[in-house]
């Protein structure tokens, strides 16, 4: 028995060996780069999420779907397609894509962009939503399925309340904030909007749908008046679209693919994928530029994971590890700080803003806001060099609140009680059982309001302000991009093309000359995902989303550590 108990343990520990051998052994065959055939034709399937940091890429096409391509994939992906002789034409093929305006404003003005090369851009669309048609509107053409449907209708804001809910189970939160726009919190202490929350959301409303009327209008030549009243009658059947001048024909696919071959010149369409194409090409450029992106909730979290972070979230030491690692590389000429980031901790978001400042100090810098750079994310971006923001990006919300869950009357309901013996006046400030006293409340008032002093200071001097006038400007404020640039809360509007010319021009590299852009955190590789004992499970990420969602967007592990945040009130979802 024993032997064969050995025999057993021995030859699953080579079976293994050799399972893992294999799965390494195609991960390397996937590495292997592709060709591209000449006169082809880049097709952008652009579906889903379409992130700031690069997923882990297994490499063994069976075992996984292809990665999402990244904003700054399918930037450098057409900048390249637009000089590159192999390309003819781009077809784009946008569906059930889940971005925010921003990284939309992006993507559109990216294939404007390669639009300048005189190759064709063609879009093709099924089931389209404002998303995709607002991408749609950069191309020369715009073909929809016959039957489908164009499901724009313009903008709104919906707020979800919980204190209802909270009431019947016997939970209560508690919370102080600082600024009276700071509202982040309100979803669970109201039932409805203060009158500041709908005089926020009522101007941001009003910059987001402004802006999609402004494109329709100059990309279909229309009159905004024109363009307001196509919108008012949506949804659309294909039909209608066309009528209205929204789309130029209905097609089905094999339709479309005739009239790029047109467009090319009547030669056969080769496509190419984009995952295909990102793969074919290398790096150009003796100059490095950085981008560091810090995408996600910022919190203290651990030494342990993916730098800046696992599971949506930029955590200290892992951002610290990040930044030292850039300033130390020598053949990096300059930074890019990209933020996409609704804030966090307070307490993380100081720790880093000083390794940010650091870095400044070493390496010239430009900071690059994503769909969203608030509250703790605006903070990090306060290092005093210049801040690109786009003109949908959310930022601002300068201001603090704390928060506890009170569950008392929950525990009455099942019968659970607490007897409590304490030493030291505010013990219980943080206990799930007992209210905040009045000597607690004004503690954690004290608190909040020395910690929004501090962040409106640091705004001040980064911002070259004097305190009464950002204090003005903060309060938990969000503004738009636009709205934020007409206040000096940023410096210009903008994406990745001005954000690497501002970092060159700072780096007194040459206008003309072409550099390599590295990214940050770079992407990780099957044996080190193997090897890694702390990336979180399937399971816990899919049951910390799904709490998010519950939760209207309030991170689980902001509530799990308590403390003051920095945080943005609430999310927006383009659909």
């Amino acid at each position: 028995m024993k032997k064969f108990l050995i025999g057993l343990v021995v030859g699953l520990a080579l079976a293994g060996m050799f399972v893992l051998i294999a799965v390494l052994a195609m991960a390397k065959l996937g590495d292997q780069k592709p060709t591209v055939a000449k006169d082809a034709t880049l097709v952008l399937r652009l579906e889903g999420e379409i992130p700031e940091k690069a997923p882990l890429d297994m490499g063994i096409p069976f075992l996984q779907d292809a990665p999402p391509a990244t904003v700054i994939d399918i930037w450098q992906s057409l900048q390249r397609a637009a000089v590159d002789p192999k390309i003819k034409a781009v077809v784009l093929m946008p569906r059930d894509m889940a971005v925010g305006w921003a990284k939309l404003q992006e993507l559109r003005g990216d294939l404007l962009e390669f639009k300048k090369s005189g190759k064709p851009l063609l879009v093709f669309l099924r089931a389209p939503r404002t998303p995709e048609y607002y991408l749609a509107t950069a191309a020369d053409k715009i073909y929809l399925v016959p039957e489908d449907m164009l499901d724009m209708k313009g903008v709104r804001a919906e707020v979800t309340y919980f204190k209802g809910a909270l009431d019947k189970i016997g939970a209560k939160m508690e919370a102080e904030h600082a600024g009276k726009y700071k509202d982040a919190l309100d979803t669970y202490t109201r039932t409805g909007m203060t009158p500041e929350t709908r005089e926020v959301l009522n101007s941001v409303l009003d910059g987001l749908y402004g802006h999609l009327v402004e494109t329709i209008s100059g990309a279909r030549k229309m009159s905004v008046e024109e363009a307001k009243a196509a919108i008012d009658q949506g949804p659309f059947l294909a039909e209608q679209a066309v009528k209205l001048k929204l789309a130029d024909a209905v097609l089905y696919e094999d339709q479309f693919f005739d009239e790029v071959k047109k467009a090319i010149g009547g030669a056969e369409v080769k496509k190419v994928a984009l995952r295909d194409y990102l793969r074919s090409g290398g790096s150009e450029g003796k100059s490095k530029v950085a981008i560091i992106v810090t995408d996600g909730t910022i919190i203290r979290g651990s030494s342990s994971g993916n730098a800046f972070g696992e599971d949506e979230s930029i955590t200290v030491a892992n951002s610290v590890k990040v930044l030292r690692e850039v300033g130390e590389n020598e053949s990096i000429k300059g930074v890019i700080l990209r933020v996409d980031s609704p804030g966090g901790d307070a307490v993380a978001s100081d720790e880093i803003l000083r390794e940010v400042k650091l870095l400044s100090k070493k390496k010239p810098m430009v900071i690059s806001m994503s769909d969203v750079a608030a509250s703790g994310g605006y903070y990090i971006s306060m290092t005093g060099d210049p801040v690109l923001a786009y003109s949908n990006t959310i930022t601002g919300s300068i201001g603090v609140i704390y928060g506890k869950v009170n569950l008392k009357g929950l525990y009455d309901k099942l019968g659970l009680t607490k007897d409590l013996i304490q030493r030291g006046e505010n013990a219980a400030i943080d206990s799930e059982y007992y209210e905040l006293t009045p000597g607690g409340r004004k503690k954690l008032r004290e608190g909040v309001d020395e910690v929004y002093k501090s962040f409106v200071g640091i705004v001040a001097e980064s911002r070259k302000k004097k305190f009464e006038e950002i204090h003005e400007l903060a309060q938990g404020r969000v503004w738009l991009g636009s709205q934020a640039k007409d206040r000096a809360l940023v410096d210009e509007l903008g994406g990745l093309d001005k954000a690497v010319a501002m970092v060159k021009d700072r780096a007194k590299i040459a206008k003309d000359e072409k550099v390599r852009v590295v990214v940050y955190p770079q992407k990780r590789t099957l044996l080190e995902q193997l090897l890694s004992q702390n990336s979180p499970s399937v399971e816990l990420r899919m049951t910390r989303a799904a709490i998010r969602e519950l939760t209207g967007g309030l991170p689980l592990e902001l509530l799990q550590q308590g403390g003051m945040m920095k945080l943005m009130p609430y999310r927006i979802t383009v659909r």
